[in-house]
C-alpha cells in the first residue's frame, strides 16, 4: 500500500488537468499578444515567435513559456528580449484571461526540434539503417544468428 504524502494524496506523475488547462490558455493568449501588440524592442521587430508551450507551477502563479523563433536563429536574443518585456506581456496578459492571478512569465528556449533533428540525423547513419532492416532469410537460417 503507497503511503500518503503530507496532504494527503499520492504525489502525482505529472502536471494536474488544471495545470495543462491554464498553460493552454496561457500559451494561446500569449500568441494573440505577440501578433497584435509590437514590442518596442530591436530584435523582436522583425522575428516571428512560436510559442511552443505554456508550463504552470502548482500553484498557477509561475508560467514557464517555450518559445522557437521562425528558423531557430537569433534564439538566445530573442528569448533575452521576451524575458525583459516579460513584466509588459504579463500585465497585457492580465487584460485578456480569466484567471485569479496573472502568472509570472519566465520565457526559455525551445530545445525539442533540436532534439528531434539529431534523432532524424542519428537515424541516417548507415550504421543505425543496418540495425534498423529486418533479418534476411539467410540471417535468420544460421545457426546462433539473430
Amino acid at each position: 500500500m503507497k503511503r500518503p504524502t503530507k496532504g494527503g494524496r499520492a504525489a502525482q506523475a505529472g502536471p494536474s488537468q488544471r495545470q495543462l488547462r491554464a498553460g493552454e490558455l496561457i500559451r494561446h493568449a500569449l500568441v494573440q499578444l505577440l501578433r497584435e501588440e509590437p514590442l518596442q524592442d530591436p530584435v523582436l521587430q522583425n522575428a516571428s515567435v512560436t510559442v511552443t508551450e505554456a508550463r504552470m507551477s502548482s500553484d498557477l502563479r509561475h508560467a514557464f513559456v517555450f518559445v522557437e523563433p521562425l528558423g531557430g536563429h537569433g534564439s538566445l536574443g530573442v528569448v533575452e528580449a521576451l524575458n525583459r518585456h516579460a513584466k509588459f506581456l504579463r500585465g497585457q496578459l492580465g487584460r485578456r484571461i480569466e484567471l485569479k492571478f496573472t502568472p509570472d512569465l519566465v520565457f526559455r528556449h525551445d530545445e525539442t526540434f533540436e532534439a528531434a533533428e539529431r534523432m532524424n540525423r542519428l537515424f541516417l547513419n548507415p550504421k543505425i539503417q543496418a540495425d534498423l532492416e529486418p533479418p534476411t532469410e539467410d540471417e535468420q537460417d544460421e545457426p546462433g544468428g539473430a
